[in-house]
């Protein structure tokens, strides 16, 4: 079984960059990636075959079958009716984690137009969540077909204790995070 790069990254340059930044002393308490969980929804006006279009969109993404999130509730208002499909998501670990994560950032996030960076506000507690508006930014979904375009989210959990420690670990995975200004000034400076 290979190793797949990322995780090399992680193990080779991340772990000892980060002990030495943030003073770990055991190895063990370098924060990591432990899952990534795609998730998107749909209105409840959606037809069964752009429903399952989207599965094997997803599918091929994450390289495992997602599951069908249903309504628990009836919402006369949405027209939403309890049982009825209104998600798809997926979890992903171990290997297909990494290969996952490499293809998002080294091919997707480059693949958007006038793509600046993504924000590098966290969650509170170390995790990640990544919204996209079109998941036809991957180069395993095909865009020739006629298809509904739709959004995901990327939510990547992580063992850190804080949001500084998780940016730190995504910094040097390789996420491209956007720039804010006052940094931009003072490299323009440099």
């Amino acid at each position: 079984m290979t190793v797949p790069e990322l995780k090399k990254t992680y193990l080779n340059d991340a772990v000892p960059a980060m002990m030495k930044a943030l003073g770990y002393s055991n190895i063990h308490q370098v924060p990591k990636v432990e899952k990534v969980v795609l998730n998107s929804s749909f209105g409840a006006e959606l037809d069964k075959n752009s429903i399952e279009e989207l599965r094997k969109d997803i599918a091929s993404l994450a390289g495992q079958a997602p599951i069908t999130v249903k309504a628990k509730v009836s919402v006369s208002n949405f027209k939403l009716r309890q049982g009825m499909p209104v998600g798809i998501k997926v979890t992903l670990r171990g290997n297909e984690m990494w290969e996952f994560l490499l293809r998002l950032i080294a091919i997707a996030l480059p693949n958007i137009r006038d793509f600046r960076g993504v924000p590098s506000k966290l969650d509170g507690n170390g995790n990640y969540t990544l919204g996209i508006t079109d998941h036809s930014i991957f180069p395993e979904i095909n865009v020739e077909r006629q298809r509904v375009n739709t959004g995901m989210d990327i939510c990547i959990v992580t063992s850190a204790n804080s949001d500084e420690e998780g940016v730190e670990l995504l910094k040097l995975l390789g996420m491209p995070f956007r720039k804010h200004s006052s940094e931009a000034k003072a490299e323009q400076a440099a």
